[in-house]
């Protein structure tokens, strides 16, 4: 090597040397403040590499992800590819740490062309991918909020609820979340075709609490989301479930639909799955700078009771007698007190010709109520709920209601769709001064104590634009109650709905029974945080 192909080397490792340390200088005198506000605006797969270069840039970046964190995406793009990009980009576009997530697809859409991108980008991650009857959410190109309805899963169609936007039955929303202070696992409700069905589900409720004792050291989750198989009967589960989980823990979900999941520590081990459930429960080592997520939830009913009582007198299954298959049933009845047997036509008649109400044209159920005996931990417990089921007509012989689980002497009464009790009062969610401008700093303290930070909607799929003539219906509550605050949803089969809330009770006040699975209803899940240092 030549003196000056030498001189040239040392010069260019000396000019490399110098802008390395004036960077790192640079770099240095930055003050946390201003490093925060750098790393606050990368997106999420940048901001994860950042908080590995030094031990300054982790400690900055756990402050930029302090609080919670609810990010939440919609496309309708025909193209399950597009799709999925669109929402991806959307909900990574900004810092987070995703402890759960829930993708849910139109049926124009296969589960596996959604399934495999969204696992390979979080790999472990509990992740919850259902198809759903309509979604709700925010636009990921557009950021105009929508709500798409294409009414009810094959072989439940109903046709009368149409769309409210083009009918492609095509797109996906995406939400993903980050619950500092909680811990979150996707466990499956296991069914097996050659053992008893209380069996399975009494195995469900262990291992939902044998997950939070692991994580909590306690028993009680604060939140369930389930998600449904739409062949499989989710009753006398939820039913079980409702006794023996505490009277806080908050369950809420879509009864059918299908589905897969992609779990921590469970999996199905060759049994299929009739449910699966994403459980929030407290982390019991969670710091002492992190404060308490709520759930709280809110029912829109949609439904109220007419005509008079009635008890089954005769019960007919018409259909395979299997409980992995949907069936119906054809009924007769008795009015309460009257000895009498009435056919299917003879009530539809009287409901159409004293309340003027005509079930062809607006949905019309009967409100079973139930007492069942179900096997809880080796012992017998009498369980008494309400259950709802479509009616689809009635003869000279029936009456023709979709579903099964009836028995002769069950007590049941008409509910129709009730487009004026199709409404809910969020405010109150707000109590306890609660806001969505809380913050650490302040010089004078305030009555702030928490923060909406996210919310979820499971809503009857026949709550369309068509029927009740209004746009957005649904999501229209939350936005104005919660403006500014993520949100996202879809429309159901059936809504499941459990707390003990004055928002339920108040909804519920006319029924006699307990009531977890509704129809024709809103449910608004409210995700709430309380900052310790307000």
């Amino acid at each position: 090597m030549s003196e000056a192909e030498s001189s040239s080397k040392i010069k260019t490792h000396r000019t490399a040397t110098e802008l390395s340390s004036s960077s790192s200088s640079l770099f240095a005198l930055l003050n946390d403040d201003v490093l925060q506000n750098i790393l606050a605006r990368l997106p999420a797969l940048s901001f994860a590499s950042a908080t590995c270069v030094s031990k300054l840039w982790n400690r900055v970046c756990n402050r930029v992800l302090s609080r919670p964190k609810f990010a939440s995406a919609l496309s309708l793009d025909p193209c399950p590819f597009g799709a999925v990009e669109d929402v991806l980009d959307k909900v990574l576009s900004e810092p987070i740490r995703p402890h759960f997530v829930i993708a849910n697809i139109a049926r124009g859409f296969e589960l596996p062309d959604t399934f495999g991108p969204i696992v390979r980008r979080f790999k472990r991650t509990p992740i919850v991918i259902s198809i759903a009857n309509g979604l709700i959410g925010r636009d990921a190109l557009t950021n105009e909020f929508r709500e798409a309805n294409w009414g009810a899963t094959d072989g439940d169609s109903d046709d009368e609820y149409g769309s409210n936007i083009e009918d492609t039955n095509h797109g996906i929303v995406l939400t993903i979340g980050y619950v500092p202070g909680l811990k979150v696992d996707a466990i499956p409700l296991l069914g097996n075709p050659w053992e008893p069905k209380v069996a399975m589900t009494d195995k469900f409720v262990k291992d939902i609490k044998k997950y939070t004792a692991s994580v909590s050291g306690c028993t009680s989750p604060v939140g369930i989301i389930m998600f449904g198989e739409r062949l499989v009967d989710l009753k006398p589960h939820i039913d079980v479930l409702d006794y023996a989980m505490p009277k806080e823990t908050v369950i809420v979900g879509d009864e059918r639909g299908r589905f897969r999941y992609n779990s921590k520590g469970f999996c199905g081990n060759g049994y299929c799955e009739d449910a699966v459930a994403l459980v929030f429960a407290r982390d019991r080592h969670k710091s002492s700078g992190v404060g308490d997520i709520q759930f709280r939830v809110a029912l829109s009913n949609g439904v109220s009771a007419i005509g008079p009582k009635y008890k089954a007198a005769s019960v007919t299954l018409d259909g395979p007698n299997s409980p992995r298959r949907t069936t119906s049933t054809w009924l007769t009845a008795r009015r309460e007190g009257d000895r009498d047997i009435l056919d299917g036509q003879t009530m539809l008649d009287d409901i159409s010709n004293e309340l003027d109400y005509h079930y062809e044209l607006y949905p019309l159920y009967i409100g079973v109520t139930k007492q069942r005996n179900y096997c809880i931990r080796s012992k017998e417990k009498t369980i008494t709920s309400l259950a709802f089921h479509r009616v689809r007509g009635g003869g000279e012989g029936s009456l023709y209601v979709d579903g099964f689980n009836i028995r002769t002497g069950d007590y049941f009464q008409f509910y129709r769709s009730d487009r004026n009790n199709a409404s809910v009062n969020l405010k109150s969610l707000k109590q306890d001064g609660s806001s969505n401008n809380c913050h650490h700093k302040r010089a004078v303290p305030v009555n702030i104590k928490k923060e909406i930070f996210g919310g979820f909607i499971f809503s009857c799929c026949g709550c369309s634009d068509s029927f009740f003539k209004r746009r957005n219906l649904v999501s229209s509550p939350f936005i104005e109650d919660f403006p500014g605050v993520p949100l996202a949803g879809v429309f159901c089969g059936g809504e499941i709905v459990r707390a003990s809330s004055g928002l339920i009770e108040e909804s519920n006040k006319e029924k006699s029974s307990r009531c977890c699975l509704h129809v024709g209803s809103t449910v608004y899940l409210v995700m709430s945080y309380a900052c310790p240092e307000c």
